[in-house]
């Protein structure tokens, strides 16, 4: 399985349409989480641009998978990028507390 980063483009303001599924949205994260399909969910500070880590086959089924975010109609832009290298302390062992 080969891991894909997801660069997704807010729009500048938020309708109420789009705060009304943030919940939904979130759901769906969190459950994508779950089943190792999401990695690492981020958001700019500015809440303009997205950042999303995921596992998958290949590109296009990552796709579809962002196809099926209660968000997605307000994404302005979508890309979808293979990794080569993905290294984070969340994917190494724990640090050892002699404590």
């Amino acid at each position: 399985m080969a891991r894909f980063v997801v660069t997704v483009r807010f729009p500048a303001s938020f309708t109420e349409d789009f705060i009304a599924l943030i919940p939904q949205h979130r759901a769906l994260i969190n459950r994508l989480i779950e089943e190792n399909v999401v990695e690492a969910y981020a958001i700019s500070a500015s809440r303009t641009r997205g950042w999303i880590t995921m596992n998958g086959l290949n590109a296009d089924v990552i796709r579809a998978v962002v196809e099926q975010f209660p968000l997605f109609r307000f994404f302005e832009q979508v890309e979808v990028d293979e990794l080569f290298v993905f290294d984070s302390t969340a994917s190494r062992f724990p640090r050892i507390s002699l404590n």
